[in-house]
């Protein structure tokens, strides 16, 4: 017998406070980059657009995962919202990465996120574009993980 999952708060309609919350909940999962606990946030039939890929369900985000995380190396995110609307988050971001041969980019994109009424990502549209850039480009200098409170975001700074 399959038990109901806990809600994942915070829950839509989204105050501005509780995007943000909501935004920085996922920032923070994306950084631990462990593909089983990040696929738990969404609903068991998440549909995704992940550049050209279209997906949909917890073990194709799991296995999408698994796949992106062992080709993008030192991998480290920040998430900005840029507009919510009830079930509805818009955000921007920008991640660095370097491959196996140590050449850096930085990647950056929107999603657009649609959530049940459970606080689990049911939609999740992303398009992304990467930028090689050289090591003294870098702007993300954290230790593998979270990004510190302190740590300037996007529009600190400046991208």
């Amino acid at each position: 017998m399959n038990t109901p999952e806990a809600p994942r708060h915070p829950l839509p309609p989204f105050t501005l406070e509780a995007a943000r919350q909501k935004v920085r909940a996922a920032e923070d999962a994306w950084n631990q980059r462990d593909p089983n606990k990040v696929a738990l946030a969404y609903t068991p039939e998440s549909r995704w657009r992940n550049r050209a890929e279209i997906f949909q369900g917890r073990a194709d985000i799991q296995a999408f995962l698994e796949r992106k995380w062992a080709k993008e190396q030192e991998y480290r995110l920040i998430k900005e919202i840029w507009a919510h609307d009830g079930h509805r988050i818009a955000v921007r971001f920008a991640y660095e990465w370097r491959d196996d041969a140590g050449h850096w980019f930085r990647a950056y994109g929107n999603e657009n996120w649609e959530f049940d009424a459970n606080g689990f990502m049911a939609v999740r549209h992303a398009s992304i574009n990467d930028l090689p850039i050289r090591p003294e480009e870098r702007k993300f200098h954290w230790p593998l993980g979270r990004r510190p409170d302190d740590h300037p975001g996007l529009s600190e700074l400046g991208l």
